[in-house]
């Protein structure tokens, strides 16, 4: 199905796998691809829908609406190969935010560990994509993510609360 131009694929279609070196492999109606990439569409606020698949040479193939549709081999390859992509720490615990002059400092436990972030203006380093979403980045462009502030600790939470 087509959307101005835009071929949807449908889950029936598609067919992706890790190759030999670990390349992305698929098959898309029916052709097989040696090589290809994804890209997410909206990586700030949709990051399992609308991936575009393209060949190695950056030609689009199509769009993945869902990676919920597609079967679970596929799905679990496309989602690992998103996260190789998109390298983004999750935030687990906000041990501590300061404040000394004009920057913020901020300690905080992610997925692959602990790291600091420092900001100047928190308007300018705190981005809301969306639901209960924070994206974090701070003065050196290191980025992190809150997936759901509301579902972080009770510690965590009150930090997020008395500087937003």
């Amino acid at each position: 199905m087509s959307a101005e131009g835009i071929l949807m694929l449908s889950p029936d279609e598609l067919y992706v796998y890790r190759g030999e070196g670990g390349v992305l492999q698929g098959v898309i109606a029916g052709k097989t691809y040696q090589e290809l990439l994804i890209y997410l569409a909206f990586p700030m606020s949709y990051t399992n829908g609308y991936v575009s698949v393209r060949t190695k040479e950056g030609d689009e193939l199509g769009v993945v609406r869902d990676l919920a549709t597609l079967d679970q081999d596929s799905a679990a390859v496309m989602k690992e190969e998103i996260e190789l992509r998109y390298f983004l720490p999750r935030v687990t615990t906000i041990v501590s935010i300061k404040q000394r002059s004009d920057r913020w400092f901020w300690e905080l436990e992610t997925n692959l560990g602990s790291i600091r972030i420092m900001m100047r203006n928190l308007h300018e380093h705190i981005h809301f994509p969306g639901g209960d979403r924070i994206l974090l980045s701070d003065l050196d462009g290191r980025r992190c993510d809150i997936e759901n502030w509301k579902l972080l600790d009770a510690h965590s939470q009150r930090m997020l609360r008395d500087i937003l």
